[in-house]
């Protein structure tokens, strides 16, 4: 039997955390070496991966150019977070969180950076009057849907995500503690989309925009391959919510871009 855990009195890291990604894990901020980040011709600079968070992006710039914005024109980097490109001076400059996805406007004087996906959807609706209601409840809602993936989405990533999928082995309480969450937060949307045709309401929004990429993907079968698992089968409204998003043309672009794994037609 495995003798359990006993936190030391002072904690200091381990030399591998073991697993997906251990090589890039640290406890400290700022680069760890010097880079220049590219830039490229349009007002735009995207910084990204093609991950859940980082299409949240993509698919909000491909649907401002499908409504005729041309303002929204841009250059799409690819950041290999496994291989520790986020933590080059360049994008700590503009992300000083080294995460994807980070931007940077320059259709002004001066360039403007944004990071955090939800900030970023934020500022881009925002700036093209578009996805965001004006004022109102609507406005409201989308907020409140908004902030409800930025707070949840990392139970299901950090949590349910890599003890499922990434860690060095495989147990039984953390999988069943972030399981349990997961499917509350599943549960949560179902409800909601049982009254709704989108998440905010009627409309469809950032919010969507932001959920999409990692519920939408859980109940696609497309995440950590935990469909079966996780029974999602169970949630019908946010599948057929999931399925309508899915088909839209932007957004099926917007999956492409910076995406270094899957089929190659995708």
């Amino acid at each position: 039997m495995t003798e359990p855990y006993v936190p030391p009195a002072v904690w200091t890291p381990p030399a591998s955390s073991g697993g997906t990604f251990a090589n890039i894990n640290r406890p400290v901020a700022g680069p760890t070496h010097e880079a220049e980040l590219p830039v490229g011709k349009h007002p735009l600079q995207l910084y990204s991966l093609g991950t859940p968070n980082g299409v949240k992006v993509t698919i909000m710039l491909e649907e401002l150019l499908a409504l005729g914005h041309s303002g929204a024109e841009y250059d799409a980097w690819l950041i290999k977070i496994n291989e520790g490109a986020q933590f080059s001076s360049g994008f700590v400059d503009i992300n000083p969180n080294s995460k994807i996805p980070a931007m940077v406007d320059r259709s002004g004087p001066e360039p403007v950076r944004v990071f955090e996906s939800g900030s970023i959807l934020v500022y881009l609706a925002e700036k093209f009057g578009a996805f965001l209601p004006k004022d109102g409840v609507a406005r409201v809602e989308t907020f409140n849907w908004l902030f409800w993936q930025m707070g949840s989405a990392p139970f299901v990533g950090g949590g349910f995500g890599h003890f499922y999928a990434y860690a060095p082995e495989k147990l039984q309480y953390p999988i069943d503690r972030y399981a349990m969450e997961t499917k509350r937060q599943l549960d949560v949307l179902e409800r909601q989309l049982a009254k709704h045709r989108f998440v905010a309401g009627d409309e469809y929004t950032i919010a969507d925009m932001a959920i999409w990429p990692w519920y939408g993907g859980m109940v696609r079968g497309e995440l950590y391959d935990a469909g079966e698992f996780l029974s999602v089968h169970e949630y019908q409204h946010v599948r057929r919510w999931a399925d309508e998003i899915a088909a839209r043309p932007a957004v099926i672009r917007g999956r492409k871009v910076n995406r270094v794994r899957g089929k190659p037609d995708e």
